[in-house]
């Protein structure tokens, strides 16, 4: 089935897929005869790293627990790059009291993005000051984004109608993975949204079938969400995520200066102007806080030292073109 360098032969579900090399490939065969994927569900990165320490994997993702000590390791090639990726919290602006702009500025005035990603995930990724990854065109390194500011947080609360977090029921976060790292990250969100009178209840479904229907019924206030780049092209963020008539706006939102904005960038082929409108766009949804970003990724992998021509990008693992990939010598 297909017609790429590799054809599909096996899926056991929840535990791995194969992959074999097509012969009658047009630039040639791949250099491995065979490809299993193994399947982890949950990010289980500390027995994806577990699998590989012991022989049975070529690559894993890194796990939290030793992460230094793991990356400066001998016997393995390690990669990093950045990733074309956003990790944010969404917030449901149908809910109340989510629909009031100045409770979601509140929010995300309130938490420390630098903390989070140096304190729960020991600073390997980017901290987001934007929706738009580095490296993606239209991307504004001078974007106005919500500082930490407890002060203000304060004042907005007030505005709203909630003088110190008074009388403000308290904020369900969701999520669809629970490890160290996420429980780390959500110990400290709850203590920096008391200190400005917040009250957040985490809560974690891990299915994710099911996760992606409560989010597509719109039945999660607040949610963890990550969104990567099918292409490196601000609208694969910008349109797909926020345009009001768009299927992956799991946030509720609808500004239609932003779904102008949107259109036109669509509509025009000067990359200036495309750049100019994207920019625009951004700008707008931030100041309306439908989402709080808090870091971009990084791709980090490690590989048995015998594996050979490994090529990364901005896009991560489905873009590795695996027919180049060989081995040394086989474990």
């Amino acid at each position: 089935m297909g017609t790429g360098p590799f054809k599909f032969v096996q899926w056991d579900r929840g535990r791995e897929i194969v992959l074999v090399a097509n012969p009658n490939y047009f630039d040639g065969p791949p250099k491995l005869a065979r490809v299993i994927y193994r399947i982890f569900p949950g990010e289980q990165f500390d027995v994806m790293y577990d699998e590989f320490h012991k022989g049975h994997l070529e690559d894993t993702a890194l796990p939290i627990r030793d992460y230094r000590r793991i990356v400066a390791g001998p016997g393995q090639s390690y990669f990093k790059r950045p990733l074309i990726s956003v990790r944010f919290y969404g917030i449901n602006t149908r809910v109340k009291p989510l629909d009031d702009p100045r409770i979601r500025q509140a929010l995300a005035h309130a938490i420390d993005r630098e903390v989070l990603v140096e304190e729960a995930f020991l600073g390997r990724y980017v901290v987001a000051r934007g929706i738009l990854p580095p490296g993606t065109q239209g991307f504004n390194p001078k974007l106005a984004a919500y500082a930490y500011d407890r002060r203000k947080a304060r004042e907005l609360l007030t505005q709203a109608g909630y003088p110190g977090g008074r009388g403000l029921p308290p904020i369900s976060i969701w999520s669809s993975v629970k490890h160290e790292g996420i429980v780390r990250e959500h110990d400290q969100i709850r203590r920096q949204l008391e200190a400005v009178g917040v009250q957040a209840e985490f809560r974690y479904l891990t299915d994710w079938p099911a996760f992606s229907r409560a989010l597509a019924d719109g039945r999660l206030p607040v949610f963890l969400y990550a969104w990567y780049a099918d292409v490196p092209d601000p609208d694969n963020f910008l349109f797909k995520l926020f345009h009001s008539k768009s299927l992956r706006n799991f946030f509720g939102y609808a500004n239609p200066v932003v779904d102008g904005l949107l259109v036109a960038a669509r509509g025009t082929s000067d990359p200036q102007r495309r750049v100019d409108l994207y920019r625009r766009a951004e700008q707008l949804i931030l100041d309306d806080a439908p989402i709080i970003p808090i870091f971009h990724y990084t791709y980090e992998r490690l590989f048995q030292p015998y594996v050979r021509s490994i090529e990364v990008n901005g896009l991560g693992d489905p873009y590795i073109p695996l027919r180049k990939i060989w081995l040394e010598r086989r474990p």
